[in-house]
């Protein structure tokens, strides 16, 4: 099984960006827009597909996946800052 740093870096770029496309579609289909929940899910299959098959040859790969995993989910989450569309009221005090 041969290493290869630039399969390991695109496998870690491709389940980042993964995991973007992941958070952005579960954001659409919150917010009912078909749309564009349809554009993330179909984005989020064609990112992953290329991890997935990188990393059945050589597991080592998995790691980078791993950590691609966790820095696009953490990254989308940490500086997507979209407002709810139907934001709660405000509480009623209680007595």
């Amino acid at each position: 099984m041969e290493f290869d740093y630039l399969i390991a870096a695109g496998v870690l770029l491709a389940t980042a960006a993964t995991d973007a496309a992941y958070v952005m579609f579960t954001s659409a289909v919150v917010a009912k827009r078909a749309l564009a929940a349809a554009n993330w899910s179909s984005a989020w299959y064609m990112l992953s597909s290329f991890a997935v098959i990188s990393y059945t040859h050589n597991y080592v790969y998995v790691a980078f996946a791993i950590v691609g995993s966790w820095i696009g989910a953490y990254l989308t989450l940490r500086f997507y800052h979209r407002e709810p569309a139907n934001p709660p009221g405000p509480l009623k005090p209680t007595v």
